[in-house]
């Protein structure tokens, strides 16, 4: 039986170590954002999605981009949106709150019900990007400078930030956030992660796809190694194709679905030629 404290246990379709939810019943009560990184497809975004799941909370998510500032998640002010109202419209242009939009942060701060927000790969945007989200997440309200309204969030929300460590995050920001980073899924884990996905995969295929699957990864000089949402990928074009666990124990087949670079193709090549293993067969 779950305490109070351990509101969050993972999900059927997502699952997570016990690292992780620690991580998460801390950050929610604490209040803190909680900072994952991790590298790609270990599941990041996801854990957003199964954290509202399981609270049973709307999510609300912030994809950041390079050009993304800090501003626009609170709110923009639609000035073209006015400068056609007072142009060719019957409103009354003087009242500005009707132009305010609220983004997703903003959004989170006022509305009503406690929410789960996702900020997504903030490492995206430019270094002063996360300095400038300190006050909001740490007070958890704002002002609108063009209204002189301050909004201050009713319940707090459910803040979870990815990062997938592209630039280093300011010290100031990190003191304010509970931190985890999610380790690449061991052969046993990831074992369960398919069955997810794949709950009728024949066991032996499994462990042949798991044993190339890890070969890939440990081979020197990729670029990019393959991540879990790829092998599920591979593993479904795999089963659409009928492949067996015999043909599997000779070739990697559809290795596209796993390896992305030219580059690294050449690696798994090499690699194949010293280890004897088939490759792409078809």
């Amino acid at each position: 039986m779950m305490t109070e404290f351990e509101r969050f246990s993972g999900t059927s379709r997502y699952i997570t170590s016990p690292e992780l939810r620690h991580a998460v019943n801390v950050a929610v009560a604490l209040g803190r954002p909680l900072l994952i990184k991790g590298e790609p497809g270990t599941g990041k975004t996801l854990l957003a999605h199964a954290v509202a799941e399981q609270l049973g909370l709307p999510l609300l998510s912030w994809n950041v981009k390079s050009t993304s500032k800090a501003v626009e998640g609170l709110y923009v002010y639609d000035t073209v949106q006015r400068l056609q109202d007072s142009r060719f419209g019957d409103k009354d242009v003087s009242d500005i709150r009707q132009y305010i939009r609220f983004g997703p942060l903003g959004e989170a701060l006022t509305v009503d019900e406690q929410v789960v927000l996702l900020i997504d790969e903030i490492d995206k945007a430019d270094l002063e990007f996360p300095n400038d989200l300190l006050h909001e997440l740490d007070v958890m309200e704002f002002r609108v400078a063009e209204t002189g309204d301050v909004h201050q969030a009713k319940q707090r929300p459910v803040v979870i930030i990815t990062s997938n460590a592209e630039k280093e995050l300011p010290d100031a920001f990190l003191r304010r956030c509970i931190f985890h980073y999610i380790q690449f899924p061991d052969a046993a884990r990831m074992a369960e992660i398919v069955a997810v996905h794949h709950p009728k995969l024949n066991e032996k295929l499994l462990k042949q796809c798991l044993e190339k699957f890890y070969w890939l990864r440990e081979l020197h000089g990729l670029r990019k190694l393959p991540s879990t949402s790829e092998l599920i990928d591979w593993i479904g074009a795999l089963l659409a194709a009928g492949i067996s666990h015999k043909e599997l124990n000779r070739e990697i087949p559809f290795l596209g679905a796993m390896i992305k670079k030219p580059e690294d193709l050449d690696v798994v090549a090499r690699g194949s030629n010293r280890s004897g293993r088939g490759l792409l067969g078809r």
